[in-house]
C-alpha cells in the first residue's frame, strides 16, 4: 500500500508526514502535562500517547486545555463576525488499495459512534472527538496554532461552506464547524473519489479570512497525518491501540 499528499506544491511521502506526525508527539504530550512516549518505533509512540489521552478523560483533558480554549474562542470569533471569507488548507491525497465509497462509510460510521481510539489516534493533536447534540466536538490544535481549540462539526449543514462540491469527486465528508459560541467559524468539505489504484481525496478546511497564512499551511500538515493513518486504520479494520 502506497499513500501520498500533495500540498505547498510539492509530492510529500509516508515517511514525510510520519516524522512530522513523530515530532509532534511529543509536543501534544507536552502540552498535556504527560509524559512523552519514548523515543522510538512510531506505531508503538502513538498508541501510548493515545492511552495517556484515554485515562484523562475528557473533563480532564478540557480542564488542562482551559486557557488555551479561551485564547483561541477568543481569536477564531473575531474574524469570524468581521467577515465571511475564508482561508483555506488544500491536501490532496492518494492511497493504493481502498474505494473511496469504502473510505468515507467507515470513517462516517467511526466518528458518529465517537470511536475514540480511532478518531483521537490519528493524530497527536487530537484530544478528544466525539459525537453528540449538533454533530461532532472536536477539541484539536489546528497545525500551524500554538493553541488548542474546541469547536463542533455539523455535518448535515454545509449552508456557509465556501467551497463547492466538485462533481468529479462523488463521495464527500462535509460540514460547518462552529465555536462553542454558536458562531460559523469554518468548516470542511473533504471529497473522494476511485482510481485505478485505490482513492483520491481533496481534503479542505475552510477558516476565518484573518487567520495567519502559516496556521493554514501547517495544518496541512495535520490534515496530511490524521488522513493517512485514518486510511491505514481502514484497510487494518483496527484503531491504533490494536
Amino acid at each position: 500500500m502506497g499513500i501520498v499528499a500533495e500540498f505547498g506544491g510539492r509530492t510529500h511521502t509516508r515517511a514525510d508526514i510520519l516524522g512530522w506526525e513523530d515530532r509532534r508527539i511529543d509536543r501534544a504530550a507536552h502540552k498535556l502535562g504527560v509524559r512523552p512516549p519514548a523515543t522510538g518505533d512510531i506505531s508503538v509512540r502513538r498508541a501510548a500517547l493515545l492511552g495517556r489521552k484515554l485515562d484523562l478523560q475528557p473533563n480532564e483533558i478540557r480542564h488542562r486545555l482551559r486557557r488555551d480554549l479561551a485564547v483561541s474562542g477568543f481569536a477564531a470569533s473575531i474574524p469570524a463576525r468581521l467577515s465571511s471569507r475564508r482561508r483555506l488548507s488544500v491536501v490532496d491525497i492518494r492511497a493504493d488499495g481502498i474505494g473511496a465509497a469504502e473510505f468515507v462509510t467507515w470513517f462516517d460510521a467511526a466518528a458518529r459512534t465517537s470511536d475514540l481510539p480511532t478518531m483521537v489516534g490519528a493524530s497527536p493533536d487530537h484530544f478528544d472527538l466525539r459525537f453528540g447534540p449538533g454533530g461532532q466536538h472536536v477539541i484539536e490544535t489546528t497545525g500551524g496554532s500554538p493553541v488548542a481549540s474546541s469547536f463542533l462539526v455539523n455535518y448535515e449543514d454545509t449552508d456557509t461552506l465556501i467551497t463547492a462540491p466538485d462533481p468529479i469527486f462523488p463521495h464527500q465528508l462535509a460540514g460547518v464547524a462552529r465555536s462553542e459560541s454558536g458562531i460559523a467559524i469554518g468548516g470542511v468539505r473533504h471529497q473522494f473519489r476511485d482510481t485505478e489504484r485505490g482513492l483520491h481525496g481533496r481534503l479542505v478546511v475552510e477558516f476565518p479570512f484573518g487567520t495567519p497564512s502559516r496556521m493554514t499551511t501547517g495544518h496541512c500538515l495535520h490534515l496530511a497525518c490524521e488522513f493517512s493513518n485514518w486510511i491505514e486504520f481502514c484497510i487494518g479494520s483496527t484503531s491504533p491501540s490494536g
